[in-house]
């Protein structure tokens, strides 16, 4: 026999020995994900109304538009429907549907009463999640005096339900992709602004200027959403890491989280990021004249900061020493009695001069540490710098020409 036709060795094996045991075969589904959107599964967390109610108010989607590009199932979901149109990930998907069913789930349970048909998802349940999820969101909105872009039909409209669900499902969906950028909630809330007012083009069947048909979202695509959004500014959060030189780079050459997040406090980013993202703004930029600066505090590395930082504690000492020191001058027996001087009184008047005088200090020391805040940008933050020294400079020779023009006799 040759060698072609030997069996393979079988350390030490027999060669009647029972075959090796085979690999089991690959589960189609996590084995640490609920199987909710299997109503038909026996799973224990399916035994309760609530979870069922919760899971079946999801399978709203029939009537919607079905999302281009991809074959869909009946079986499929507001979660699904979702995904497809904006381009999250499928695990992304299968964790925050359990997230949603089993949240809204439990907090029906702990109603009192308990609702006289436990198989269905109660309202108010839906509502006070969405009010609570959303509350960072309308309070940005609010802020910048921007449009909410959650709009919701009258309560008595039977798809008001499936509205709120979209738009709890579509935060959720948001939060459980981002990954880092879960420290910038305003940046959220500008991600969310902008994909939800696509959603409502979505469900208004809006009509793409640019292409004549029924808009798409720009990032229906496998994996849309974590290329086109989240990857550009995590790579720029990236980039101002490497600049911060493992945090031995000085604090105003590099942005942290908060820089980044603040930067969507104003309406500029309205201006400058767009959507879908601008690449070529200078907020993605990282390098160069051209990037976008501190737009937080500064710290910058001084002994004055032990003035600024306490600079209310500083004024109401100094004050307060002042002020001491004119009365203890009188020579009277008790501090009350040389109050009734009045001589004194108007001694003690130069407390206002000394206090437009430290906040003068004050606004010079915030202009010294903070200048490098001021960029083409920010250019109202320089002109606030300036106007707080002014202000604090007047103040001063105001109370100096009023203490002034006392008569002499008063003194």
């Amino acid at each position: 026999m040759s060698l072609r036709q030997r069996p393979l060795p079988t350390r030490g094996r027999g060669p009647h020995a029972p075959p090796q045991q085979q690999p089991p075969p690959m589960l189609s589904e996590p084995f640490n994900i609920i199987p909710i959107h299997n109503l038909l599964t026996d799973h224990p967390s399916l035994r309760y109304p609530e979870v069922r109610a919760a899971a079946a108010a999801l399978r709203s989607a029939g009537d919607l538009r079905k999302p281009p590009f991809t074959a869909w199932h009946d079986t499929m979901d507001l979660f699904d429907w979702l995904g497809l149109f904006f381009g999250f990930q499928a695990d992304n998907v299968r964790n925050q549907r359990e997230h949603l069913v089993l949240h809204l789930a439990n907090s029906q349970m702990r109603l009192q009463p308990p609702p006289a048909a436990p198989d269905r998802l109660d309202p108010g349940v839906l509502r006070r999640f969405r009010v609570k999820l959303l509350k960072n969101y309308n309070s940005w909105c609010s802020y910048l005096g921007k449009r909410s872009q959650v709009r919701l039909p009258n309560r008595h409209n039977p798809d008001l339900q499936r509205r709120e669900l979209l738009y709890v499902c579509l935060y959720l969906l948001i939060w459980g992709e981002a990954g880092n950028l879960r420290f910038t909630p305003e940046c959220l809330c500008y991600i969310y602004h902008h994909i939800a007012l696509e959603l409502n083009y979505i469900l208004d069947d809006h009509i793409d200027e640019n292409t004549g048909q029924l808009f798409v979202p720009s990032t229906c695509k496998q994996f849309g959403f974590l290329n086109d959004v989240i990857t550009p500014i995590y790579t720029t959060i990236k980039g101002e890491v490497a600049r911060s030189r493992n945090g031995t780079a000085p604090h105003s050459a590099w942005r942290n989280y908060d820089d980044i997040n603040e930067y969507f406090w104003s309406r500029r980013c309205f201006k400058r990021v767009k959507w879908p993202f601008d690449l070529s703004s200078n907020f993605f930029l990282v390098s160069g004249e051209n990037r976008v600066g501190k737009t937080g505090f500064v710290e910058q590395r001084t002994f004055w900061n032990v003035f600024r930082s306490f600079d209310r504690l500083w004024i109401l000492l100094i004050l307060y020493f002042q002020a001491a020191a004119i009365v203890a001058w009188a020579g009277r027996e008790y501090p009350w009695q040389a109050l009734q001087s009045r001589d004194v009184q108007v001694q003690l008047l130069t407390i206002f001069i000394t206090w437009a005088g430290l906040r003068f200090v004050q606004s010079i020391l915030d202009a010294g540490t903070q200048y490098s805040l001021v960029t083409r940008d920010t250019k109202l933050l320089g002109i606030r710098m300036v106007l707080k020294s002014m202000v604090a400079l007047t103040w001063g020779v105001v109370f100096g020409v009023l203490w002034e023009d006392l008569e002499p006799e008063e003194f």
